[in-house]
C-alpha cells in the first residue's frame, strides 16, 4: 500500500475515533428507523444540545432517512420525578384548621369541631382535642381522623373513652390545626 493510501487509513481510523469519542455512532442510534439506510445520531444522552438539534422526528444529519430522539437531560425538567423543584407542584397537604363547635356533656360524651380543608385536593386529616377538668387538668386526650373535601368544612365528632369520663369534662380545647395523614 503506498504512503497516500496509509494517510487515509490513518485519518479513516482517526475519524472513527473521534466520532466514537463524542458520542457519534455509526449504527441506527436509538430512536426510530425509517426505510432503509444505516443512521447514525447522538447516541449519548449526556451531551448538551440547544431545542433545535435534537427535536422528536427530525432527520439526523447525513442521508441515512433515519430519525430519532435524544432523550437527554435537557428533554426533562427537575420535577419530572417530584423531587420538589421550584417549577413543579407539591404534593404536600397543609395542615386543615379546627374550630370547636360543642364540648362534651355529661350525657354527650364527644367534643364536636369543625374541620376546613384549605387544600385543592380532598384528604384525611387528625384531629386533636384536649377534655379539661374544672382546674384546666386534662382528663384525656383524643384523635379522630376524618375526610374533608377539597376546599370544604366537615364535621367531625372526637368521642371520649368511655361515657362516664364526660362528667369530669369542663372544657373542651380542640389542637388549631389538623395535620394531613
Amino acid at each position: 500500500m503506498d504512503r497516500r493510501g496509509q494517510q487515509l487509513k490513518l485519518a479513516a481510523v482517526a475519524v472513527c475515533v473521534v466520532l466514537a469519542l463524542t458520542g457519534f455512532s455509526t449504527s441506527k442510534g436509538h430512536g426510530r428507523s425509517h426505510s432503509g439506510g444505516g443512521g447514525g445520531g447522538c447516541s449519548s444522552s449526556g451531551q448538551d444540545h440547544d431545542s433545535s438539534s435534537s427535536t422528536s422526528g427530525s432527520t439526523s444529519s447525513g442521508s441515512s432517512g433515519s430519525t430519532y430522539h435524544d432523550y437527554g437531560d435537557d428533554d426533562y425538567s427537575d420535577d419530572t420525578y417530584g423531587d420538589g423543584g421550584s417549577s413543579g407542584t407539591s404534593t404536600a397537604q397543609k395542615d386543615a384548621t379546627v374550630e370547636l363547635i360543642d364540648c362534651a356533656t355529661p350525657s354527650e360524651a364527644y367534643a364536636t369541631v369543625e374541620v376546613t380543608n384549605p387544600n385543592a385536593t380532598g384528604g384525611y386529616f387528625t384531629v386533636t382535642v384536649d377534655f379539661l377538668d374544672a382546674g384546666s387538668r386534662r382528663v384525656e386526650q383524643r384523635s379522630a381522623e376524618e375526610y374533608v373535601a377539597a376546599n370544604d368544612t366537615s364535621t367531625v365528632q372526637v368521642d371520649l373513652s368511655a361515657p362516664g369520663v364526660a362528667a369530669r369534662v369542663d372544657t373542651c380545647d380542640p389542637e388549631p390545626y389538623a395535620p394531613a395523614r
